[in-house]
C-alpha cells in the first residue's frame, strides 16, 4: 500500500492543487490587509452589509459551489456540446475567480 503522506486521500491534481494555493494566499494578503487597514462595513449587490473577509467567504463559497456544479455537469456539457470529451477544469477556475473577484469588488 502506497503512503502518500496526510493527504493521500484527496485526488490531487494540478487545478485542485492552484485552486488551494490560490486560497491559501488569499487568507495570508487578506491579513495583512487588514492589519494595514481595518474594514469597514459596506453594502454592495449583496443583501448584507459585509466586510472584507465576509465576502471573502461569500465568494470562496460560491467559487467552491460552482466548481462543484461544472464537474457535476461536465458529462452533460460534453453531450450538449458535442464534444469529444469533458471541457477542462480549469474553465471553471477562470469562471470562479472572476465570481470571486466581482463579489469582492461589487459585494
Amino acid at each position: 500500500m502506497d503512503d502518500y503522506g496526510p493527504f493521500h486521500w484527496m485526488a490531487w491534481t494540478t487545478p485542485v492543487a492552484v485552486f488551494f494555493v490560490c486560497v491559501a494566499l488569499m487568507l495570508v494578503g487578506m491579513t495583512i490587509w487588514e492589519i494595514r487597514s481595518p474594514t469597514v462595513l459596506r453594502k454592495g449587490f449583496l443583501p448584507i452589509a459585509t466586510t472584507r473577509g465576509d465576502r471573502l467567504f461569500i465568494g470562496l463559497l460560491m467559487a467552491a459551489y460552482l466548481n462543484l456544479a461544472f464537474i457535476g455537469l461536465g458529462d452533460k456539457l460534453m453531450n450538449w456540446f458535442g464534444l469529444a470529451e469533458e471541457p477542462s477544469i480549469w474553465i471553471s477556475f477562470v469562471a470562479s475567480m472572476l465570481l470571486l473577484v466581482l463579489v469582492m469588488r461589487k459585494g
